[in-house]
């Protein structure tokens, strides 16, 4: 798409106009009133505009934070002594406390600066601190560019969702979520592959196989950082890209919604209201059990499927199906739960599936009894992460909170990241039985959250129902269970 022809649809408001944009009529079924081809093309455009693209980034930011572990079977584990103590572990760890604590800050900053030019600066930044790791001396320099990875990776992820959540309807959002979801798992998955053939570039130039992994990945990121700045949109009340028509049409479908179309002011008191809301943290607990699993499978397949006897080759290779079967059930799970409008059912049975995988890839009699369990905890875990994202979601009224609960979910994805580095420990490779069960007492935390979640949502909403109750201060609104 031309930039240039983008710019001249600019959504220009004067005051006359402005308040028809500011001020939807809340409470209206507005789809109804709104040509059903018209709203169709209108989000089909907008799908087109936005998730390709964020997909893409999102794919190279799984592929930057994980590909350790391909740059470590790679020839880096001798060439950092990477295999001398907790070294591997403390280099994948580290990136994981700025990751956490800089997620509400960015989305603060997102706000304040638009999501176009912050996440050009996420993905850019990020891309050139994957350039430097190629030329790290040591493990030590290697952990420094893991903390500035770390950093300009934390205000990226939960923009992400932050932006999609914002232009679509709640029982939209998880299968949009899912979608650029896939993609990146889609292109994780075959991360490895890509690995495989660039680490056979060595030795030219120099460099070495691994040296050139993160070369040509970091390259390919501040790239595509740049078309970020070209082709992201902002949020919907800011894009260039709809006509005003257009644009109305989607502030009043999320308007008539759940009523936050419009961003409302964010300071420090409301910021602390938020974070007192013990739901936020449940959903930031349950956030942490989804990704603990999908972490410890990105850092930990390729060498999981040394242990089984794998050449380096093989081993590269076979960590793409599994992504695959994660990509196709992820999206057929998503589609379920926004077809019935349901969150928690589904979220639990893909919670069960990780389980199962767990127990069949610790315990299975052959290699291909235990490489069938990664399957399954792939399957399960990629499909709990959007799940999870569009339960909180959907269960948010204002942009404030969402911001707030947005950052503050995705950064105990960080915790679940940490978790997964330090419980799956060299000396108990090949098997890592105690990160194991240390993953499945999060995959029960998980069910016992979405169990409490289940009845508190159903109790308030038949209150709301009752007249007894407003939930989230908004009348009318109903919890999506």
């Amino acid at each position: 798409m031309d930039p240039k022809r983008s710019s001249d649809q600019d959504l220009k408001v004067d005051d006359s106009e402005k308040s028809s944009i500011e001020k939807p009529e809340p409470g209206v079924a507005v789809d109804a009133h709104y040509d059903p081809k018209d709203v169709s093309q209108t989000l089909r455009k907008v799908d087109w505009r936005m998730l390709p693209l964020l997909g893409l980034l999102y794919a190279l930011a799984l592929i930057d934070r994980t590909n350790l572990s391909v740059a470590r079977i790679a020839g880096m584990d001798v060439s950092l002594g990477l295999k001398i103590g907790e070294r591997y572990s403390i280099a994948s760890m580290i990136y994981f406390p700025p990751y956490i604590l800089l997620e509400i800050p960015g989305n603060l900053v997102l706000q304040y600066l638009g999501a176009r030019t912050w996440l050009t600066i996420c993905v850019v930044g990020w891309g050139a601190a994957q350039i430097g790791m190629a030329f790290v001396p040591n493990w030590k320099i290697l952990s420094v560019t893991r903390v500035l990875l770390g950093i300009f990776e934390a205000g990226f992820f939960p923009a992400l969702t932050f932006i999609i959540t914002t232009w679509y309807k709640r029982e939209e959002v998880q299968k949009r979520l899912a979608v650029f979801y896939l993609i990146g798992i889609l292109l994780g998955g075959f991360s490895a592959i890509l690995a495989y053939g660039l680490q056979l570039i060595a030795p030219a130039g120099g460099l070495k196989g691994w040296q050139w992994i993160f070369l040509v990945e970091g390259l390919l990121t501040v790239v595509l950082g740049l078309a970020t700045w070209l082709f992201v949109p902002d949020f919907p009340n800011k894009n260039k890209f709809l006509t005003q028509e257009q644009t109305k049409m989607v502030l009043d479908r999320v308007e008539a919604d759940r009523g936050d179309s419009i961003p409302d002011p964010i300071n420090g008191r409301v910021i602390l209201k938020h974070l007192s809301d013990p739901l936020l943290w449940s959903f930031a607990l349950m956030f942490m059990s989804a990704t603990m699993p999908a972490y410890a499978i990105g850092f930990f397949v390729v060498i999981l499927l040394q242990g089984m006897g794998f050449s380096v080759r093989d081993s590269l290779l076979l960590t793409a199906p599994p992504y695959v079967a994660a990509a196709i059930s992820t999206f057929f799970f998503a589609w379920l739960a926004d077809k019935t409008r349901k969150r928690a059912l589904w979220l639990a049975v893909q919670t069960l599936a990780t389980i199962v995988g767990l127990m069949v890839t610790a315990y299975g009699g052959s290699n291909g009894v235990r490489y069938f369990g990664i399957f399954l905890t792939n399957m399960g875990a990629s499909g709990c992460i959007p799940g999870v994202l569009a339960y909180n979601a959907n269960n948010i009224v204002s942009h404030s909170k969402r911001s707030v609960s947005t950052a503050v979910v995705i950064a105990f994805g960080g915790i679940g990241g940490i978790f997964a580095t330090l419980v799956y420990r060299q000396v108990d490779f090949p098997k890592y039985i105690p990160g194991v069960w240390a993953t499945m007492a999060c995959q029960f935390l998980m069910l016992i959250l979405l169990a409490i979640n289940t009845v508190v949502f159903t109790r308030r909403n038949k209150l709301a129902r009752e007249g007894k109750r407003v939930n989230e201060g908004k009348p009318g609104f109903i919890y999506i269970i």
